[in-house]
């Protein structure tokens, strides 16, 4: 695996490990649903509520966010109680409420739109009740911190691997469609500001012709794959998508098979999904973007319980929050491409196994991609 690349700054390292070791001695934290009331006795005094957005447009949040968010809170503990929205605003408002009145003292959340989220924050601040935005920043909402990956980079790199499939395939003039994430999300917002930094100077240049450019409501893989098809529809010579993340690039994706034109235009992702994975081993998706979610979780779960002990956690640096022009206390991680030769990385960083990635079909290709 390539050095430095997945790993936390010497900073953030730091502060997640000083912190994960003040909870260390106590009570083991066993259910989402916070401690028993025999646990509750040795653990901290604070509790944890943590809303997650949904299981529709990523897998990530219930395969790997509650898992790691769960593992740390209980070796540290700390009762805690872990919900998912499932897209609804209503409930996710439900959920924060039920949260607060129930003795949450530290609130982190995934908000399915600012203006929501701000609403959740808002109240919590009333009551007293520490904010993390995790993932996803609240714009003028006001959290306490922010962690986060670097989302500009994720575009970035996005926008780069796009640049060396194409270079790969010898492409001439190509005509790119972008699949955006959506439009009430900030972070899609951060990954199309930095692929589109990289295919501006495409298209300004010539080397690129800009084609169909639209967001998907929700992140919702049905409507990607509905709005795919009319762009191919529109704009036959597609030649590359830009992708934002792996479940619209799997709608994409299905649309190329229809129209036998899988593997020969390049499609990106992010999220280094079991299912984005196998896309890639199979040639029909070019390169994802690997989020160490651990290491994400961790850094959350580490302020989060510095909180939820009365501490005040540093943050190793800030973040401009756009609408209210607040520097945000924050925690960003550095994120990775992935590209065949180095789905390997992702498997042995433990957030994929090979069990479940190397089935049926994808067991040769496993093999040749190196995956032990």
């Amino acid at each position: 695996m390539r050095k430095g690349i997945l790993s936390l700054t010497a900073a953030a390292a730091a502060m997640t490990l000083g912190l994960a070791a003040c909870g260390s001695d106590d009570a083991d934290t066993s259910a989402s649903s916070g401690a028993s009331p025999a646990e509750s006795s040795a653990a901290v005094a604070g509790k944890v509520g943590v809303i997650l957005p949904d299981s529709k447009s990523s897998a990530r949040w219930e395969t790997a966010d509650r898992k790691y968010l769960e593992e740390a809170f209980k070796a540290a503990g700390v009762a805690y109680d872990i919900q998912n929205a499932q897209g609804d605003k209503t409930q996710f408002q439900t959920i924060a409420d039920q949260m607060i009145t129930n003795g949450a003292t530290v609130l982190m959340i995934v908000n399915l739109d600012s203006g929501t989220g701000k609403a959740v924050l808002d109240k919590a601040k009333a009551q007293g009740v520490a904010t993390i935005d995790y993932d996803r920043l609240t714009l003028n909402g006001g959290a306490s911190y922010y962690v986060s990956f670097d989302n500009t980079k994720v575009g970035t790199l996005q926008g780069e691997g796009l640049v060396k499939c194409l270079s790969d395939k010898q492409a001439k003039k190509p005509i790119i469609a972008e699949l955006n994430g959506s439009p009430t999300d900030n972070n899609a917002t951060l990954f199309k500001n930095g692929y589109d930094g990289v295919l501006k100077a495409k298209y300004d240049s010539g080397d690129y012709v800009k084609g169909p450019d639209q967001s998907v409501p929700d992140w919702d893989n049905a409507q990607a794959g509905t709005i795919f098809e009319q762009m191919l529809t529109e704009q036959p010579k597609i030649a590359g998508v830009l992708a934002a993340n792996d479940g619209l690039g799997n709608a994409a994706i299905s649309v190329l098979k229809k129209n036998s034109l899988n593997g020969k235009v390049p499609v990106t992702g992010q999220d280094a999904t079991v299912q984005g994975l196998q896309n890639i081993l199979a040639g029909d998706q070019c390169m994802t973007v690997y989020k160490a979610i651990k290491k994400e979780a961790d850094a959350a779960s580490a302020l989060a319980i510095g909180l939820a002990k009365g501490e005040k956690p540093a943050a190793t640096g800030t973040v401009k929050d756009t609408e209210s022009g607040a520097d945000v206390p924050a925690v960003l991680l550095d994120p990775q491409p992935i590209f065949f030769d180095s789905v390997k990385d992702v498997v042995a960083d433990g957030f994929v196994t090979k069990d479940e990635l190397c089935t049926g079909e994808f067991a040769a290709k496993c093999t040749e991609a190196g995956i032990q």
